[in-house]
């Protein structure tokens, strides 16, 4: 297991400095920063010394190497817009997307598994449609479109849940299952299709057949073998909902990290770009070594991949 770890651990860190290269490289090939800078209307003179002063006139990989340093020690810089250092603009945002990412995988999880393990149980029944009807519909449905339907439902007819902001518990409710929705289809179609490739096996019907009872044939030998690529899908969702929750924060009014993302791009604030891109780039990497390191002990046969 500790040789598994260290390879895993091995390839994560080549994968990260690897992604930090090329999201550093991408900022300059889109085109010369200082002129982004600077605006259209700016004299070559002006260009030219906005240059020099935020050492764009020096080569790529000095730049790279000298950022990458610097953010290896947590300084990324001062936001050209905000003026303010980037690493307490994205610590002061991050808790928001964080809160938002852990509490939409976790219903996802806690709707979409059970929906799945039922659905596979009872195919072709009215669970397993009711299942096929919540994954079609989370897939086709745009999260813009449902997040409105929900402020309007809940906040405004209703009254229940306030329809923005991020101070109380109860403005993460609406925002949570938004974003946790979209994730469900995937997660419940292969819960399903994963229990149902188990419970035709050999050693599900052996365990049958010695009298060993329902539920523990279910979670303890089924599920833990199904659940396997259930994790690493989880882990690539999670990822996912911290750095591309940016349509959910914009609709809610939560000003996190994915709105910031949004902001610095727009108003061509490069050392904030880069961070952002950096850190949610460590956090894909992080959890799919976690979700590699948990299905190795699910499954001992991994350990020797």
């Amino acid at each position: 297991m500790l040789n598994f770890i260290l390879k895993r651990l091995g390839l994560a860190v080549l994968v990260a400095f690897t992604v930090s290269f090329i999201s550093f490289s991408l900022l300059f090939m889109a085109g010369d920063p200082a002129v982004a800078l600077a605006g259209e209307t700016a004299s070559g003179e002006d260009i030219e010394a906005l240059r020099k002063l935020y050492g764009f006139d020096r080569p790529m990989l000095v730049q790279y190497g000298e950022w990458l340093w610097s953010a290896l020690r947590g300084d990324f810089g001062e936001s050209y817009y905000f003026r303010l250092p980037v690493a307490s603009l994205i610590a002061e945002r991050l808790s928001v997307t964080m809160t938002l990412g852990l509490c939409g995988i976790t219903f996802a999880l806690v709707t979409a598994v059970p929906l799945g393990v039922a659905a596979a149980i009872r195919p072709n029944s009215i669970i397993d449609r009711v299942a096929l009807f919540l994954s079609v519909a989370g897939q086709a449905m745009p999260s813009f479109w449902f997040g409105l339907i929900l402020i309007v439902l809940f906040a405004i007819k209703l009254g229940w849940l306030p329809p923005s902001g991020a101070s109380t518990p109860a403005h993460f409710i609406m925002p949570t299952i938004v974003l946790g929705y979209y994730a469900m289809p995937a997660i419940m179609r292969l819960t399903r299709a994963g229990m149902l490739d188990v419970l035709s096996s050999d050693y599900i019907r052996t365990a049958r057949a010695k009298g060993a009872p329902e539920m523990r044939v279910l979670f303890r030998h089924a599920l833990r073998n199904a659940i396997i690529p259930v994790v690493s899908l989880a882990a690539v969702q999670m990822g996912f909902m911290l750095g591309g929750s940016i349509v959910v924060e914009s609709i809610f009014a939560l000003h996190g990290a994915g709105y910031l993302a949004w902001e610095s791009i727009a108003r061509n604030d490069l050392p904030t770009v880069q961070a952002l891109i950096l850190v949610f780039s460590m956090f894909y990497i992080v959890f799919t070594f976690l979700a590699d390191v948990l299905n190795a002990w699910l499954d001992p046969r991994m350990r020797s991949s």
